[in-house]
């Protein structure tokens, strides 16, 4: 079976744990119903019969955790996702995060002397 160039030490248990299948279960968009739920795809095997070869990650369960702060996670906090799912939760995670309070394009900034009574 083959592994990463590095990082086995974090690869290697997460793969196990997950029994070297993505653990995808939907976050991607895709509800994975022919297989109870979640991604069917094993590493090291291929997509299809002209297809390619999955490759398995150790990756953080919620997508939008920034590079930096992946990178020090614990191995509890990873886990195994083919590069497709991963990178279609990301996007749908991207999509349907919440906003931060910001001013619209053509709202003004509140008078601070109409707050205070002035």
């Amino acid at each position: 079976m083959s592994e990463p160039l590095a990082a086995i030490d974090t690869w290697r248990p997460v793969m196990e744990a997950a029994g070297y299948r993505c653990q995808c279960a939907g976050e991607c968009g895709n509800p994975h119903a022919k297989s109870e739920g979640r991604c069917p795809r094993v590493h090291d095997t291929y997509t299809s019969k002209r297809g390619h070869r999955v490759r398995l990650m150790a990756a953080p369960a919620d997508p939008l955790t920034p590079p930096r702060i992946a990178v020090t996670l614990p191995v509890e906090e990873l886990l195994a996702w083919c590069a497709e799912c991963f990178t279609a939760a990301s996007r749908t995670a991207r999509h349907t995060a919440p906003v931060p309070d910001a001013p619209g394009l053509f709202e003004l900034p509140s008078d601070p002397r109409e707050e205070s009574g002035q």
